[in-house]
């Protein structure tokens, strides 16, 4: 009886480890494809299937794509961009997740919630007045225009990073208080250190989101000092070299690897958040 339980548990093992598998290979195979080929020459990539390895891999599309179509500076412009948003967001959703998980003042819950229900609006309606607020402000083609819409936090950053803190034990703080601590050192020395999975996460998603944007970018920039890489990879499908393939796998393949060096640095401390949030 036990060889049967036995037999079927390591059945029922392998099944769910094949479904894992295949669901993973579904889930990577699209970019696995892009890095295959980018390296590909340009008279073999029509001439081989897409997951057949390159035969002769080459670098010449990289190099052209970085010196003869502008994508390092718009892989700067995006960086910069990307960590300047994911650096506000980090330093405000964390002030205010605080005072929406500890300070009491009237109306808190109301006006959380209130905050809390805006992302259900689309984006798409607050595109035009953000533009005209941008506009009126002369921040048209501006970094300051690309950047200020979000560095301020978002609603789903503070409510991360609130719902956080409300499991960090409340006798922390008040031996802090008892202590003479302010509101302030409570929060960057007790609370933040306590808090370095979950704002590793909210800078992780925050980073991917920014790097990944395109339809602001595409409103709020019109020229090369700004544009960003998501904005330069759409203009090379939409230019003279649109029947050159592998110009713009190249250009996706270089937009594709600073985010997966950015998940290997912080994977860690993701999978760490996801764990503590299941045991609460």
């Amino acid at each position: 009886m036990r060889t049967h339980r036995t037999i079927a548990t390591a059945f029922g093992r392998t099944g769910l480890y094949v479904v894992l598998i295949a669901g993973a290979l579904l889930s990577i195979g699209p970019y696995l494809m892009i890095l295959n080929a980018s390296f590909k020459r340009p008279q073999d990539l029509l001439t081989t299937d897409a997951w057949a390895p390159a035969r002769h891999a080459t670098f010449d599309n990289f190099t052209a794509v970085w010196n003869q179509y502008g994508m390092s500076s718009f892989l700067l412009h995006t960086l910069l961009v990307s960590v300047a948003v994911t650096l506000g967001q980090v330093v405000f959703s964390a002030m205010g997740a605080y005072a929406f998980a500890r300070l009491e003042f009237p109306g808190r819950d109301l006006l959380f919630w209130g905050y809390i229900a805006t992302m259900m609006v689309p984006q798409m309606i607050t595109l035009v007045p953000l533009f005209l607020m941008m506009r009126e402000l002369g921040l048209v083609d501006t970094f300051a225009g690309l950047i200020l819409p979000t560095v301020f936090g978002t609603p789903y950053g503070i409510f991360l990073v609130r719902q956080h803190f409300r499991t960090i034990p409340s006798d922390l703080e008040a031996a802090a208080r008892i202590d003479g601590a302010s509101t302030w050192t409570i929060l960057v020395r007790i609370m933040l250190p306590l808090s370095k999975p979950i704002l590793a996460t909210l800078a992780t998603i925050t980073f991917i989101n920014t790097w990944n944007n395109l339809i602001w970018p595409l409103i709020i920039t019109n020229s090369d000092r700004t544009k960003v890489i998501t904005v330069g990879i759409a203009a090379l499908q939409g230019q003279h070299v649109s029947d050159l393939p592998h110009i713009v796998l190249a250009g996706a393949a270089l937009a594709l690897l600073p985010l997966i060096a950015v998940f290997l640095m912080f994977q860690r401390h993701i999978v760490r958040s996801i764990a503590l949030t299941g045991l609460k």
